[in-house]
C-alpha cells in the first residue's frame, strides 16, 4: 500500500469497492491497470445497472476489465509478476505487471484475542453481536469490522456510539443495516443505500424505478461532469423508498439526502413536494423520483 516507486502496470484481483478504488487511483496516476473479477459484473454489491455504467466509464479511461474471470497462477519474478487468468470467454491470458493487488475480500481481525477461551460466539469469522453490540458473554461488546458487514468506517463509528450509550443505560436505537450508505471513491464515484432493483424484486416487491442522467443537469454540464446517473427504487404499493443508487461526480456527498429520507420513512409524495435548490447536482435526486412516477421535468 506504500510502494517505493510508482508502478507502471498493475493487476487488481477483485472489483469490490477496495479493488476499484485502487484501480481508479493508479489509472489516474498513469498506470496501465487490469482488473480481474470472478463474478459476472464489477462492484458486485451495487445495482447492476449502476455497475455497468461505471464499467463503461472505467474502460473509456483505459482500465482493462475481465469479469467472470479467475486468476489461476501468479509467477513472482525479481521486480514483476506474471499473472495467468481465465478471461471469462473460455480462453486464458497471461499479463506481466509490476505489481499485483489482491482485493478479494475483507475479514475481521478476530484471531489471537482469546475469544475462544472466553466463550465469545463467532459467526462466519466475525463476532456475533445483538443490536446493542453485546456479545453472548456479559461485559464484552464488539464494534466495527470484527462485528461483521458492512465493513465501513461510518458503520463502526455509529456502532461505537450505540455501544457506549448502551453501556451507560441510555437505551439507544439498534442500527438498521439497510440504511447504511456505501460509497466507492473512484472516478466516477459510486454511492448507494438500501435495496438494489434486483434485490427488491427478489424480495417480492412490486417496484417503480426512476432514473435521471447527469447529462440532463445544468450544474453537471457546467462542471464538465455530465456522465453519471441517479436511480431510485420504490415500492409501488406504498410509495416507500427502498433504495437509491448513483454513479457520477460527488455522489458520495449526495447519497446522504436519500439516507435521511429513508430514515424518516419518506414516500415519493414527500420527495416530490420538496424544493431542491437550482442549479445543483441535488436536483437530479428529485428528477429521478419524478421519473419513477412518470413526471420527470428536464429530460
Amino acid at each position: 500500500m506504500n510502494p517505493d516507486r510508482m508502478p507502471k502496470s498493475l493487476l487488481v484481483v477483485g472489483s469490490g469497492a477496495i479493488g476499484i478504488e485502487f484501480a481508479s487511483f493508479y489509472r489516474t496516476l498513469g498506470a496501465d491497470v487490469t482488473v480481474v473479477e470472478v463474478l459476472p459484473h464489477i462492484l458486485p454489491v451495487e445495482d447492476a445497472e449502476i455497475a455497468a455504467f461505471a464499467r463503461k466509464q472505467f474502460e473509456k479511461q483505459g482500465i482493462k476489465i475481465f469479469s467472470g474471470a479467475k486468476v489461476t497462477k501468479l509467477d513472482k519474478k525479481k521486480d514483476s509478476v506474471a499473472a495467468t487468468f481465465e478471461d471469462g470467454k473460455g480462453g486464458a491470458q497471461t499479463v506481466e505487471v509490476d505489481r499485483v493487488i489482491s482485493a478479494v475480500g475483507v475479514v475481521g481481525n478476530v484471531e489471537g484475542l482469546g475469544l475462544e477461551k472466553l466463550g465469545v460466539k463467532l459467526d462466519r469469522g466475525t463476532i456475533a453481536i445483538d443490536g446493542m453490540c453485546r456479545t453472548n458473554v456479559p461485559g464484552i461488546y464488539a464494534i466495527g469490522d470484527v462485528a461483521g458487514a458492512p465493513m465501513l468506517a461510518h458503520k463502526a463509528e455509529h456502532e461505537g456510539v450505540i455501544c457506549v450509550e448502551a453501556i451507560k443505560g441510555l437505551k439507544p436505537h439498534a442500527m438498521d443495516k439497510r440504511l447504511i450508505p456505501g460509497c466507492t471513491y473512484c472516478a466516477p464515484q459510486v454511492a448507494s443505500v438500501g435495496l438494489t432493483e434486483a434485490k427488491a424484486k427478489e424480495m417480492k416487491y412490486d417496484v417503480r424505478v426512476g432514473r435521471f442522467p447527469f447529462l440532463g443537469n445544468g450544474k453537471a454540464i457546467a462542471l464538465g461532469e455530465d456522465q453519471g446517473m441517479v436511480k431510485v427504487v420504490f415500492d409501488k404499493k406504498t410509495g416507500q423508498l427502498l433504495g437509491a443508487h448513483m454513479v457520477g461526480a460527488e455522489v458520495t456527498e449526495l447519497i446522504q439526502g436519500y439516507v435521511v429520507a429513508m430514515n424518516l420513512e419518506t414516500t415519493e409524495e414527500e420527495l416530490m413536494h420538496t424544493v431542491f435548490p437550482h442549479p445543483t447536482l441535488s436536483e437530479m435526486m428529485k428528477e429521478a423520483v419524478l421519473d419513477a412516477y412518470g413526471r420527470v421535468l428536464n429530460v
